[in-house]
């Protein structure tokens, strides 16, 4: 028998060579057709043909499409429904930030943390590198300048790749939507979370423009710890502004938002680094980089630890903030290279000092009266020399600093002149008898070189003829506050010599004072609007103080200095306790002090040897104006010899002997203190007249009330004054050698 067939299988007839499962060869249809075979087997109907099955299922098409614009337009409708109940997003976390303090050109000196620890300080895009910018689109938001604040296609991206995946690959959020979970955190990441977010975006969108929306986020991003913001991080991870990062900083400031906590470099560097290197490939990706930038971007090491942030001008700082608290940004004057170089200049100079001697430096622009530089001590941190204490603010004894501002009021006043002839021989001014610094003594010296030499007799000699009252008269109403001994008394002769309290500030503002010509600015640290010149007050004439500077710009300098650069004046105090050295140009003045925080005496401090080579040193760093100081017209510039007689040596009508001292001190006889006065029962001739009466003193006697003269000077010690109303009053009288006696009354 043959062999069987089965009725089937002959009944079917072989498929067609190059058909296989109902696609034939050359058949481009998208249409799936079955293949005849199993239509058969299966009874079905034939094939349509082509395009009746689209135009049989255009209704169920259209009836789809409707329902699918029906849910999206409920969708929306729900979405608009669900803004529509939520209140404004309040911005106000935004304004929460670091309080800083910046130099003149808004570089940082020093910020401060906020309330609840964190380091977040302000930035916007036009201060961060535009590179940082575009890696954070094109690995973050490349749709960022053009959506609206939702990016439909990225949420498609991260909902298929969350199904294909079966968990979350890419979350989909937008820049915007960031910036609107950063204004309003939430604990929730649901879906209701995400819907949130979204509807948060738009508003911004819609209130914000697009760089506002990114200076949100690069001020709010966390990066780490107490980081927020990308300037915070820059500063922390590499300390500097983000300005100018490089490719691979870029990359990692870019990628540590994301995971913030477990990407922090200073401790977990691994996956700091592999983080960045997604960014780094999605950077060469995007052409933002090429492949030798990014390979050695890759080589990059990553910061290891965090940086300390800038700490400039503390104390300056300190003060600032305490005296507004409530600004979040205050510019000062300072100049934070400047500063930095001379804070590094008195860290340097103190290592050959002993642990518990500070310095304390000040640099002032003369035509302004700006403070540039302030160094209130050597370490702020550092307890033995209490570096907390601003020493630019602490009351010492200038010791011979002063001096040049005694020729000066000699020069102002006539008594003398940078060529008088004086005597620096042994003198007696009553108990008082003043001796150099060397103990020797130079004969008959010209004022010049009796300043450039800092003798000492010569100067007691020039404030005895002026009278020292007169003298701090004239600090005081230039606006200097100088504080005098607790055992009271009048001034003596000894407050030319460091008799007497002032800070360094006072100090280095009377010496500019001297650049300026006499007038003597206030020393400002804020970029505020400054007085008009008219309405400084002068210390001297523009002559006087261009004789002192001329004569000061002669000193020897120190060994560390060429001579002639600078006019400067050193100071040593009693006991060598302070150390000073001030000196200027014609653009700027530097006062340089060295000491004890505790005022402990120190032997061997004198200001030639120690403040002087800090001074020079600083004025370096600062840089130096060659220009000459400008010339007054009415100045003479004439030897000894050819010098008017009055000026040729200084005038000898005060005594100098014991017997001299024995005259009484001046007494304001009458009226006496708190008196109550009728000035009707002392009337003449109609007019009302107050006797006044001195004992005591030297004539002549020169009356003043409330301050102002209202006689001539006199040699007689009664005068008669017409009070012109009645009132309280303050009457004063100066006699000859500048003391003064004053009483309160009360005229009815």
């Amino acid at each position: 028998m043959g062999a069987r067939v089965d009725e089937t299988n002959a009944t079917e007839p072989p498929l067609p060579s190059g058909e296989r499962a109902g696609v034939r060869e050359g058949d481009t249809s998208r249409s799936f057709r079955l293949p005849s075979l199993i239509r058969q087997r299966f009874a079905l109907p034939p094939s349509p043909p082509k395009g009746e099955g689209l135009v049989r299922s255009f209704p169920k098409l259209k009836i789809a499409a409707a329902s699918c614009v029906l849910l999206l337009a409920v969708a929306t409708a729900g979405l608009f429904h669900y803004a529509a109940t939520l209140p404004p997003l309040d911005l106000a976390v935004a304004t929460d930030r670091s309080t800083v303090v910046l130099d003149r050109e808004g570089r940082l000196l020093r910020p401060f943390l906020t309330a609840d620890g964190r380091w977040k300080l302000q930035v916007g895009v036009d201060d961060v590198d535009p590179r940082y910018l575009a890696m954070l689109k094109a690995f973050e938001d490349k749709r960022f300048d053009s959506h609206s604040g939702i990016d439909a296609l990225g949420l498609a991206r991260a909902a298929g790749q969350m199904l294909l995946n079966g968990r979350v690959v890419s979350g989909g959020s937008t820049l915007t939507m960031q910036v609107a979970r950063l204004l309003e955190p939430r604990e929730e990441r649901n879906v209701a979370a995400k819907l949130r977010q979204a509807v948060r975006a738009i508003e911004l969108e819609r209130r914000l423009t697009k760089p506002q929306i990114l200076d949100l986020y690069l001020t709010l991003a966390p990066f780490g710890g107490n980081l927020e913001g990308v300037r915070a991080a820059s500063f922390a991870y590499f300390g500097k502004e983000p300005k100018r990062l490089s490719t691979a900083e870029a990359a990692l400031l870019v990628a540590l938002p994301q995971s913030p906590e477990t990407r922090r470099p200073d401790r977990f560097a691994g996956a700091a680094r592999k983080a960045r290197e997604r960014v780094l490939a999605r950077v060469e990706q995007a052409g933002l980089a090429t492949a030798s930038e990014v390979a050695a971007a890759r080589e990059e090491p990553l910061p290891t630890a965090r940086r300390p942030f800038p700490h400039l001008a503390p104390h300056v700082a300190e003060q600032v903030v305490a005296e507004a608290p409530a600004a979040r940004s205050h510019r000062l004057s300072l100049d934070a290279r400047l500063q930095a170089g001379l804070e590094s200049l008195a860290r340097e100079r103190s290592l050959g000092l002993a642990p518990q001697l500070s310095i304390a430096i000040l640099a002032v622009d003369n035509e302004t009266g700006e403070v540039r530089a302030s160094v209130g001590g050597v370490d702020y941190f550092a307890t033995e020399r209490a570096g907390s204490l601003d020493l630019t603010r602490a009351l010492r004894s200038p010791g011979s600093a002063l001096k040049p501002f005694i020729y000066a009021l000699a020069f102002d006043n006539g008594i003398a002149h940078p060529e008088t002839m004086l005597e620096d021989r042994p003198a007696r001014y009553g108990i008082y008898i003043p001796t150099n610094f060397d103990m020797t003594f130079q004969g008959m010296v010209s004022a010049r070189k009796a300043l450039q030499l800092s003798l000492n007799v010569p100067a007691v000699e020039l404030l005895s003829a002026l009278g020292p009252q007169r003298f701090l008269s004239r600090l005081r109403d230039a606006g200097v506050s100088v504080a005098m001994p607790k055992e009271g008394g009048p001034p003596g002769l000894a407050v030319g010599l460091g008799g007497l309290g002032i800070t360094l500030q006072d100090l280095t503002r009377l010496y500019v004072g001297l650049a300026r010509g006499g007038e003597v600015p206030e020393l400002r640290v804020r970029t505020e609007a400054r007085r008009s010149a008219a309405s400084l007050p002068r210390l001297v004439e523009p002559v006087a103080a261009w004789y002192v500077a001329d004569t000061l710009l002669g000193a020897p300098p120190p060994l560390n200095a060429m001579p002639g650069r600078i006019a400067y004046k050193t100071g040593t105090s009693y006991g060598y306790r302070d150390a000073w050295a001030v000196g200027f140009d014609r653009k700027h003045t530097i006062g340089v002090w060295v000491g004890r925080a505790d005022n402990g005496a120190v032997p061997g401090l004198v200001g030639r040897s120690v403040a002087a080579p800090i001074l020079f040193d600083a004025f370096a760093r600062l840089g130096l104006d060659p220009r000459p100081f400008p010339q007054p017209p009415d100045s003479i510039v004439a030897t000894s010899a050819h010098l008017p007689p009055p000026l040729r040596h200084l005038r000898q009508d005060v005594p100098k002997t014991v017997a001299a001292m024995t005259t009484p001190a001046l007494r304001l006889a009458f009226p006496p203190e708190g008196a109550k006065i009728d000035l009707a029962a002392s009337a003449a001739d109609g007019q009302t007249q107050l006797n006044l009466k001195v004992a005591g003193g030297a004539p002549p006697y020169t009356w003043l009330v409330d301050g102002a003269p209202v006689l001539s000077p006199t040699r007689r010690r009664e005068a008669v004054w017409q009070p012109p109303g009645k009132g309280f009053m303050r009457i004063s009288v100066i006699d000859g050698t500048g003391a003064s006696e004053s009483v309160s009354v009360r005229l009815q």
